[in-house]
């Protein structure tokens, strides 16, 4: 959604010094007229985007701003907005987020049961710091099971435990440290939708994102998250028809033929 979109982009500015409309569009897997139009509108509604020009260029924000943690929410304001981050798992973050500052202030390994599209694993790793990125709060540390540097999304986590073995901490390597690696472009969607969710399209990826023809809406674009393509594309339900890629379209057919059974078996 246009709105989520809009709060990552503000949240990668607050932790960046600045950043280019390419890097921008690579994260939130839009194209960069789409991040020119999405900064006209954070600067239509009152937040100092400043855009720099030429070598060493990109985009920040003016000093001043500042995230403000609240007793039930987290806002960002200035004197003349506010933008409300509230969630409905607010209470769990907190909890899981103050765990994990306590265990990286303390050197301590945390463990915990995660769930992502292989099902269900139990992971015990090396914690450095919690990340708000791309609309959603991740861990990033070092998984011991893999003997490698992942990003975990909090709300995937659960039986959060803190370890009583302790860490030396590592070297994090440069590339790890841009996010952007654990998030490559993938799969390529090429779909074609019916004119009644247009705007849903256009809400979400802007007014470039598609071609318009007799037979509907062509739709193409790049992915890297897999689980967020397909819960996305279910739910058109039957506005849109996937051409590519094969392995996508086998997992819409599965996902239906479960739905059916629920209903007829």
């Amino acid at each position: 959604m246009k709105l989520d979109r809009l709060l990552g982009i503000i949240t990668v500015l607050l932790q960046k010094e600045r950043v280019t409309a390419l890097e921008l569009a690579d994260k939130f897997e839009v194209n960069r007229r789409t991040i020119g139009r999405d900064i006209d509108s954070l600067c239509k509604a009152g937040i100092p985007v400043v855009t720099h020009q030429g070598a060493g260029g990109g985009i920040s924000i003016a000093e001043g701003f500042r995230l403000h943690s609240g007793n039930d929410t987290v806002s960002l304001f200035s004197k003349a907005i506010e933008i409300d981050l509230y969630s409905y798992y607010r209470n769990q973050l907190a909890e899981k987020v103050e765990r994990i500052k306590q265990a990286v202030l303390e050197k301590r390994l945390i463990e915990f049961d995660y769930f992502y599209d292989k099902g269900e694993s139990h992971r015990r790793i090396e914690p450095y710091f919690v990340i708000f990125q791309w609309t959603a709060w991740y861990v990033f540390g070092f998984c011991l099971e893999r003997q490698d540097w992942r990003l975990f999304k909090l709300l995937r986590l659960q039986n959060l435990t803190l370890c009583d073995d302790s860490y030396t901490p590592r070297e994090i390597p440069p590339e790890k440290r841009d996010f952007g690696f654990f998030y490559t472009s993938e799969i390529h969607l090429v779909a074609m939708f019916d004119k009644s969710v247009k705007y849903q399209l256009i809400e979400t990826y802007g007014m470039d994102c598609f071609t318009e023809t007799d037979e509907g809406v062509r739709f193409e674009m790049d992915f890297s998250n897999r689980d967020y393509l397909i819960s996305w594309l279910l739910g058109f339900g039957n506005k849109v028809k996937v051409s590519e890629p094969s392995d996508v379209i086998e997992s819409l057919k599965t996902a239906a033929e479960n739905i059916l059974k629920i209903y007829f078996e």
